[in-house]
């Protein structure tokens, strides 16, 4: 009778770290990973499945030359989740040796997208014509919405090795981070995944013209056209937002994720350079800033950083575990405050900031002198996935720190 209840116990264990634990079937190696987006279209993006010596599975996702580690993965049974690093955003369904099937979920913003997901396959997009008789490196002047009272410019970067194409498309309030894709005949399909968003462009090409489509999920699209032109620049990102007549600073006191009230009057910020970040959780091209300024803290500490998180989250608990979640990912040793939640909406935000003309874009970056005065105002980031800009934007902030700093 011992024997019998000892011997169940174990099958009871097993079957208990069988369920809650890591399943052995899900099929190590390369997948195809397809969203259904509008219009009947397939966004794709690659992924790769390894499992530890400790029989723990991470994940990687590839966009073009970034590789987005996923280490917070949960199996029972046949049900997974993948939980993507930093943003909300989760892939949760069912699965076998060789598939999964379900949906990527953002629950702040109620938006569900089916995918599905093949082991073995490690094509991006299918080429179906083959030919090479176009190339679309270069620089493209681009115009998303055009002629409707939402456009708005865009700048094109793109590079062609036979069929595969990357690069991404820069915009006066970020990049569209790293696109990879194929043109086949005359056909162009970009896209990225990230946890955050995930983009598709289609687009019909010719020697010196795009037309094409732009879809963000399975929520939104919009029309594009572009032309090549090699000498196009978007409007500097230094002009757009500013102090309004009347103002001559920046104030706000906004709470820590502990509920301290933090405001740049504190002694901590008094004869000191300051630098504000506009930014959330949700945004990717604000994470590409953050790792930026934490690894730019690491080997200087003359300056300090303040953030302020403008939320979708819906309640200020999930706002806060949110900024929680930022901070140990990357490691992020400034305070990030929360200044709003439930959206991001940028007239709300810009109402919390009265002195600026308006709040165009996340990231904003505020640069302060040890006077208080307001120096400069960044719109946008230009992250890694803009190769030289980003290369010229880190230059231009090395310079103007220590001019500010050996004022």
């Amino acid at each position: 009778m011992r024997f019998s209840i000892a011997v169940l116990s174990v099958l009871m264990l097993l079957v208990g770290c069988k369920e809650n634990g890591q399943n052995e079937n899900l099929s190590e190696g390369n997948w195809l990973v397809e969203l259904d987006v509008m219009d009947n279209q397939i966004l794709p993006f690659n992924l790769k499945v390894n499992k530890n010596a400790h029989g723990k599975y991470t994940m990687q996702i590839f966009n073009a030359e970034e590789v987005i580690d996923v280490d917070e993965i949960e199996i029972s049974g046949d049900s997974i989740i993948m939980q993507t690093p930093v943003f909300e955003g989760y892939l949760s369904g069912t699965f076998t040796k060789n598939s999964i099937e379900g949906k990527f979920i953002k629950e702040s913003l109620d938006r569900i997208v089916p995918f599905k997901a093949i082991y073995g396959e490690e094509e991006r997009f299918k080429i179906k014509n083959g030919s090479i008789d176009k190339n679309v490196s270069g620089i493209w002047e681009t115009y998303f919405s055009p002629d409707l009272e939402e456009e708005y410019v865009g700048k094109g970067i793109f590079l062609q090795d036979d069929n595969k194409v990357t690069g991404t498309f820069r915009t006066t309030t970020g990049d569209y981070r790293f696109l990879d894709g194929v043109l086949d005949g005359d056909s162009l399909k970009l896209s990225a995944f990230d946890g955050a968003h995930a983009f598709l462009f289609n687009a019909k090409i010719t020697d010196s013209t795009m037309n094409g489509v732009f879809y963000s999920g399975n929520h939104f699209k919009e029309p594009f056209v572009a032309t090549r032109n090699d000498g196009f620049e978007l409007p500097d990102p230094d002009s757009l937002t500013f102090l309004k007549e009347g103002y001559d600073k920046l104030a706000f006191t906004f709470p820590d994720v502990e509920g301290n009230m933090i405001s740049l009057s504190d002694k901590k910020y008094q004869d000191k350079v300051v630098i504000v970040q506009l930014m959330g959780t949700w945004c990717p091209n604000c994470l590409d800033e953050t790792k930026y300024l934490v690894d730019y803290l690491k080997g200087n500490n003359e300056i300090e950083v303040i953030g302020l998180a403008f939320e979708s989250a819906k309640t200020e608990e999930i706002a806060k575990k949110g900024i929680k979640r930022l901070k140990d990912r990357v490691e992020v040793t400034y305070p990030i405050l929360l200044a709003q939640y439930g959206t991001y909406d940028k007239q709300k935000a810009q109402e919390k900031l009265p002195m600026l003309n308006h709040v165009l874009s996340y990231p904003t970056t505020i640069f302060i002198d040890k006077k208080g005065d307001v120096r400069k105002i960044h719109t946008g980031f230009n992250g890694p996935a803009t190769g030289e800009k980003f290369e010229e934007f880190k230059t231009e902030f090395n310079a103007l720190i220590t001019e500010l700093n050996n004022e």
